[in-house]
C-alpha cells in the first residue's frame, strides 16, 4: 500500500453525533499505518449553490471546502438517506464541486452505514453525482457497515470490533486507490 496517504472524511449529515459522523471519527481512529485523515466539518457553512457565484472570488466555505478535497489523496463519505436520495445539504456540498477541478479523478468511496435494506438511493445517487464531477468511485472500497447506536462506545465510536475492522479495511483500500 502507497505511504503517507492523505484522505479526508466528509460526512453527509449535519446532525452532531450521527451514526454517519460516527462512522467517519472511527475511521480517523482506526486509520492505518500511513494514512492520516481529516474531518470535514464545514458542511453547515456552505452557501446555497448559485451558479453566478461558483466564480472568483468563491465564497470563503467553498475555497475551504475545495482546499479540503485538493489536500486530499482521497474521500471517504458517510451519508444517510433522505426521502430515497442524499440530504439536501450534502447535495449542496456535491453541486460546489462541479465548477472546480479538485475533484475530477480523486479516488473515493462511502460506507453505507444504514440498517440493512436501507440506503440504496443515496449510493445511487452518489455514484451519479460523482462520477459527473469526475472523481474516480473505487468500487472495491465502498461498503455497507451498517452501525447499531447501541454499539457505540463513550467517545462516540463503534465499538464493535468487527466494526471497526471493517472500517479500516475500506480505508486501506481507498488509500491504495
Amino acid at each position: 500500500m502507497p505511504t503517507d496517504r492523505h484522505i479526508l472524511l466528509i460526512p453527509g449529515s449535519l446532525r452532531a453525533g450521527s451514526a454517519n459522523e460516527t462512522v467517519l471519527r472511527t475511521a480517523a481512529a482506526v486509520a492505518p499505518e500511513g494514512v492520516t485523515t481529516a474531518y470535514y466539518a464545514g458542511l453547515a457553512e456552505l452557501p446555497h449553490f448559485n451558479p453566478d457565484h461558483d466564480a472568483d472570488p468563491l465564497p470563503e466555505a467553498v475555497t475551504a471546502l475545495r482546499d479540503a478535497i485538493e489536500a486530499a489523496d482521497g474521500l471517504l463519505i458517510c451519508t444517510p438517506e433522505y426521502a430515497g436520495t442524499l440530504p439536501g445539504s450534502f447535495k449542496n456540498l456535491l453541486d460546489w464541486t462541479v465548477g472546480g477541478t479538485e475533484i475530477s479523478d480523486k479516488p473515493a468511496a462511502w460506507i453505507n452505514a444504514a440498517a440493512p435494506g436501507r440506503g440504496q438511493g443515496a449510493e445511487a445517487t452518489l455514484r451519479t453525482v460523482l462520477g459527473y464531477t469526475g472523481a474516480a468511485v473505487l468500487d472495491e472500497a465502498c461498503a455497507r457497515i451498517p452501525l447499531d447506536r447501541g454499539a457505540v462506545d463513550a467517545e462516540g465510536l463503534a465499538a464493535d470490533p468487527l466494526v471497526r475492522a471493517q472500517i479500516a479495511e475500506v480505508l486501506t483500500r481507498l488509500a491504495a486507490g
